[in-house]
């Protein structure tokens, strides 16, 4: 992978990460056109998605040191179970019953996941067109506002990340939107949605890492320089902290549809040529 392939790959997934849009397809339909094989760079692999949680750290750090800091405050007397909760101990509640499913998928079938990553462009193709749907119907849908996530909304749009492991099935995407239908507001969705994958792509590079420390990190570097290396992380963070701002305003203003005309035509283009290859 040469500086010019870095860069390219780590703007894919600075951007496609937080718009709903599929950074695990983008870096497919990437990797083959410019004839990277992402395994083979274990590495870079590792160093892109902690560029883009960096990326959510520096948009939303205020956010998160709230959040942290009062969930050591002193529950609420008088109230019973989830009541005696205060609001920042009930959301990182929420964001820790999001992480159960990707947790069960990542421990019972992190192998068969992989399997698929190796199939070809026809999966980023179909999932690609699930997004649309999804999104498509998200803003169609009108349920009644709620005036905060539940538990039990978390562990759905849990589920929504969970299988949004596929290569084209956005995870931003399927969380905002399953949110969205479930009667969220979008003022929540957008940070619920970035806040909650910041544990499992940690975890993801972590897992990453051990393995690349096993098979050696000639290995895991492939033909990867520091330099190449370098550029894809900056490329990355800094694509990520402006995709993560603009995300924010667009779910805000409800413009998800225009991302599904996008995935439209980028799934039927994706399909088209894994037809004709």
């Amino acid at each position: 992978m040469d500086t010019l392939e870095a860069l390219i790959l780590g703007l894919l997934q600075g951007l496609t990460e937080y718009l709903p849009v599929s950074s695990s397809g983008h870096l497919a339909i990437g990797s083959e056109l410019l004839g990277v094989e992402a395994e083979e760079n274990l590495i870079f692999t590792v160093a892109v998605h902690v560029a883009t949680v960096l990326s959510t750290l520096v948009v939303l750090g205020h956010e998160i040191l709230k959040i942290f800091t009062g969930s050591f405050r002193p529950l609420n007397s008088g109230g019973t179970g989830l009541n005696r909760l205060n609001e920042d101990q009930r959301y990182l509640l929420n964001i820790i019953v999001s992480m159960i499913p990707i947790g069960i998928v990542g421990i019972l079938f992190k192998e068969q996941v992989e399997s698929i990553f190796g199939s070809g462009l026809m999966v980023v193709g179909i999932c690609l067109l699930l997004t649309a749907a999804l999104l498509t119907f998200s803003y169609y849908a009108r349920p009644r506002a709620k005036t905060r996530i539940s538990v039990r909304d978390a562990f759905i749009i849990g589920v929504a990340q969970a299988l949004a492991v596929l290569p084209g099935l956005s995870r931003s995407g399927s969380t905002i939107a399953t949110g969205l239908i479930l009667g969220n507001r979008k003022e929540q969705m957008a940070q619920f949605s970035f806040l909650m994958v910041i544990p499992p792509i940690l975890g993801e590079a972590l897992l990453d890492t051990i393995k690349a420390a096993k098979g050696g990190m000639a290995a895991a570097f492939g033909d990867l320089s520091v330099t190449s290396l370098v550029v894809g992380f900056l490329a990355a963070f800094i694509s990520g902290v402006i995709a993560c701002k603009w995300m924010i305003g667009i779910v805000k203003k409800g413009k998800l549809i225009y991302f599904a005309y996008y995935c439209l035509a980028v799934g039927l283009i994706t399909l088209v040529s894994s037809f004709l290859k």
